[in-house]
């Protein structure tokens, strides 16, 4: 556990950015819009639907400076918010409004609307990793392999009918037309892993991806370092003891597993592969992926013990 370090959240300017295509959102925006009245005179607030212009307010928000940017969408969102703040003094509120909401269960901030609306209020502000991937920003996973195929059947379609149970019908549905691949992970430290008959492989920064499932069992934000995971392809019978493991992360004691944590690595497939950030699809390999340390902050609730205020950054 880390040692309790934090600071409340500073409210002299709060922007807040809400989407309302997502679940709930229409339905949080007057919630969090009086709760951030009620601390703050200088409020300013963004509805918007979807898309393009979803990354508009976000610019037009940070470059007013807030002091706490309250986003409401889902990861996709969360992430593109956090890209904008990182480095810069103000802190990120989260509105979980998404189906998988890993970032807020990463970060134990609840999923009940009102609830994570009080955090904004009464929770306090620590500082997280972010991952990037040939610089581009990240908050929870980034793989290659079977995961992209995965994004690619999750259509909002799928979302809508199966609800959280949308991800094990797309995971299926993938690994049925999934061809293995080989790469070579070459790690910060020198060392380079040469792996072939590949899955997937899955550069965490995080510690929940996928609608709840779990990186690695000591995985962090706040351990300034990358959990990289390579899945052998096997056959469908270890894949179903890989999926019960996928749930507590305990899939990195897998024979069919390679796990190591760094703090950067190259990746470099047999041919040329599109890699998965937070469920869009964002680079190719080959792919530089690095953590950013203590890029962001954000506000937690009180009683979260997953990350504290330490101050120190790096990118």
């Amino acid at each position: 556990m880390h040692q309790h370090s934090s600071a409340q959240p500073r409210t002299d300017r709060v922007a807040v950015v809400v989407n309302t295509a997502a679940r709930q959102g229409a339905r949080a925006l007057p919630l969090v819009e009086a709760a951030m009245r009620g601390v703050s005179d200088d409020v300013t607030v963004h509805p918007v639907h979807g898309g393009l212009e979803l990354l508009e307010a976000l610019a037009v928000a940070v470059e007013s400076e807030p002091d706490l940017l309250v986003v409401g969408g889902g990861d996709g969102t969360i992430g593109c918010a956090a890209a904008m703040v990182a480095h810069t003094s103000g802190a990120l509120g989260v509105l979980p409004l998404g189906t998988a909401n890993d970032f807020a269960r990463t970060l134990e901030i609840p999923g009940d609307l009102a609830a994570a609306v009080d955090t904004l209020v009464h929770g306090h502000v620590v500082d997280v990793d972010l991952g990037r991937v040939d610089g581009r920003a990240y908050l929870n996973v980034a793989s290659v392999g079977l995961s992209v195929a995965v994004t690619q059947r999750l259509t909002p379609a799928l979302k809508q009918r199966l609800g959280r149970f949308a991800y094990p019908a797309a995971t299926l549905a993938a690994y049925r037309s999934h061809r293995p691949f080989a790469a070579r992970l070459e790690l910060d430290d020198g060392t380079t892993l040469e792996l072939s008959d590949l899955m997937q492989v899955a550069v965490g920064n995080g510690r929940h991806y996928g609608g709840g499932l779990t990186v690695a069992p000591q995985a962090s934000i706040d351990d300034h370092l990358l959990d990289v995971y390579a899945v052998e392809q096997g056959r469908l019978r270890d894949h179903l003891s890989v999926a019960r493991l996928l749930r507590t992360g305990h899939l990195v004691e897998h024979d069919r597993v390679h796990h190591v944590t760094t703090r950067r690595m190259r990746l470099v497939t047999d041919e040329p592969l599109p890699v998965n950030l937070d469920g869009e699809i964002a680079a190719t390999t080959t792919a530089t992926f690095e953590v950013g340390r203590n890029a962001l902050h954000v506000v937690v609730p009180a009683s979260s013990r997953a990350a504290r205020l330490d101050g120190t950054r790096g990118h």
